[in-house]
């Protein structure tokens, strides 16, 4: 029979890692997740610096939603936003360093989403 004591700490320290790591992916999911940030990102990677580039590269996209992720993407410090005072006005988005660290991740993540969408034709196929 296993020792009351050590068997509470260690579901104690399990329940701990579990409690941590549930709220550093919620943290991830909170400043990269939902339909459009991470296509944001991904058309900034390329090279569309201005929202009218980020726009057309995202099918589907209101000017209102492009602007508000755009807006929680320079909250969370992954973009910055430089405006020039033209007329109209212009203004240019870029990741930052530490955006980039997310690179690798993003492109395991279309790696990973390729080889789902072949899995998923190939069933329907031999279906």
């Amino acid at each position: 029979m296993p020792d009351n004591d050590n068997y509470m700490k260690t579901i104690e320290s399990r329940t701990t890692h579990c409690n941590r790591d549930d709220l550093a992916l919620h943290d991830t999911i909170y400043a990269i997740g939902g339909k459009w940030k991470m296509r944001i990102f991904k058309s900034l990677c390329l090279g569309n610096i201005r929202f009218t580039e980020i726009e057309k590269s995202l099918t589907g996209i209101t000017k209102r939603t492009l602007s508000k992720e755009l807006k929680e993407l320079e909250i969370n410090q992954l973009i910055t936003r430089k405006a020039y005072p033209d007329q109209p006005s212009k203004a240019e988005y870029k990741l930052t360093g530490y955006a980039k660290t997310l690179v690798p991740m993003i492109n395991e993540m279309v790696r990973w989403g390729t080889e789902h969408r072949q899995m998923i034709i190939k069933r329907q196929k031999s279906a």
